[in-house]
């Protein structure tokens, strides 16, 4: 299996695309970017209960940012749900 470099690549530029130069994440990064960019996979993000604990759930360091590594876990997080999703529709 291989698997297409584009996929990788657009992960890699949505996640630049937001974190500027420090190559971090903070809290309205994060919602930009799931709101913008992640919106057919997760819901938008309007609760700011919502926003501080998936921050904190993904700021592993408590560094207050979120590096590549981190937004990586939410990445995680959402092919595996999607990928439960997509077993259970093709499983009939």
């Amino acid at each position: 299996i291989s698997l297409p470099p584009n996929g990788m690549a657009s992960i890699i530029k949505v996640f630049h695309k937001y974190s500027g130069q420090n190559c971090t994440l903070r809290k309205a990064d994060l919602k930009a970017l799931i709101n913008n960019e992640m919106n057919h996979f997760i819901k938008k993000i309007k609760d700011k209960k919502i926003l501080n604990q998936l921050f904190t759930d993904l700021d592993q360091n408590g560094d207050l940012e979120i590096d590549f590594k981190e937004f990586i876990a939410l990445i995680a997080m959402v092919t595996s749900a999607c990928h439960d999703i997509f077993n259970q529709n093709h499983k009939h």
